[in-house]
């Protein structure tokens, strides 16, 4: 057989990829990936502990050997490195909660039908998909979403405090969603005060964060509609964490003349997003989150640096700095007047 020679594999596996989300989920769900690693290694003791049928655990977990999530010799199951850290319910990397907002219904229906979205231009989904003020998932993605943001909030945190030190600031936080990132600043800023923003509903999550955090004393809110809801004035930073991807570039253009009208003159926005690299096809993740942008939102789009300086700087930043988080497949847009 010719290895050079086309091969239709990758459209079959393509076709069926829906398959792998779904072994994925339905494994952490089960709780598998933890009772693997407690060492439960046959079917048998596997099913036990998850309460399952044991012919089908042993032909999920072979499905996920092939997957590389687990590791089989002798017809024993062990956890890959990848999985040991981050879905097993133990490890404090835990990630398996992001699958409840990732795989849920409504966001799946999304993409049922490609061909009407490519022909209709973006969403198909109701009411402007997750672009509508009401979506009630927003609250499913800040109770679940947290772990997936801890890198990103750690730099950004650290982006903060190496500008300001232990000087009183004001920060305020867009689409503060779980919170996560206005309480990494305040952690290493002391001196920090935090405004979160988003739906009301959405804010509870951030505002039991930050009680448990021991911040309630530095934590405010204003609940509405980025765009449209009142700021203030007189923000030393302003956090503009993945809200801008849902827009088109001209209405992030809008958003960002508002934020640049509250900040002081020597205040800095912090953006984070995922930015593809110029030829918008890598690197992968941050290249293929435009599909979802384009099924999910009516003109949301994953934008290239440039496309985001252009804007930034029409906004009245004129210095725009773009940086990879380690660990992440996002990347973080740092912004000075």
């Amino acid at each position: 057989m010719n290895p050079s020679a086309p091969n239709p594999e990758i459209i079959f596996s393509t076709l069926n990829a829906y398959q792998r989300s779904a072994a994925l989920k339905g494994a952490i769900d089960l709780g598998l990936f933890t009772a693997v690693g407690q060492g439960n290694d046959t079917p048998e003791k596997i099913a036990a502990v998850c309460q399952a049928d044991a012919r089908a655990v042993r032909m999920v977990c072979d499905f996920l050997v092939v997957d590389q999530l687990l590791l089989k010799q002798n017809h024993r199951y062990t956890l890959s490195p990848t999985a040991a850290v981050f879905l097993d319910e133990k490890s404090p990397q835990y990630l398996g909660s992001i699958a409840k907002f990732t795989n849920d219904p409504i966001l799946l229906t999304a993409f049922t039908d490609m061909k009407a979205v490519m022909q209709n231009g973006g969403t198909v989904l109701p009411q402007g998909g997750t672009t509508q003020l009401d979506f009630d998932r927003w609250v499913e993605f800040a109770e679940s979403m947290e772990p997936l943001m801890q890198a990103p909030a750690g730099l950004i945190a650290g982006q903060v405090a190496a500008a300001f030190g232990d000087q009183p600031i004001r920060v305020l936080d867009l689409a503060a969603s779980h919170g996560l990132f206005g309480i990494r600043v305040a952690q290493q800023c002391a001196a920090a005060e935090i405004t979160g923003l988003d739906f009301e509903a959405v804010l509870e999550v951030a505002i039991k964060n930050a009680a448990d955090a021991g911040l309630a004393d530095q934590y405010t809110t204003i609940a509405g509609d980025a765009f449209a809801v009142d700021f203030g004035t007189g923000y030393d930073c302003v956090l503009i964490t993945n809200l801008l991807h849902h827009f088109p570039l001209e209405k992030c253009e809008e958003l960002l003349r508002k934020v640049r009208a509250c900040l002081k003159e020597t205040g800095m926005v912090i953006t984070l997003e995922f930015v593809p690299n110029e030829d918008r096809v890598s690197p992968p993740v941050a290249a293929t989150f435009a599909l979802t942008m384009l099924a999910s939102t009516p003109n949301g789009d994953a934008y290239v640096f440039s496309e985001y300086e252009k804007i930034f700087t029409a906004a009245g930043f004129t210095q725009n700095e773009l940086m990879d988080v380690p660990n992440s497949p996002q990347r973080v847009i740092v912004s000075r007047v």
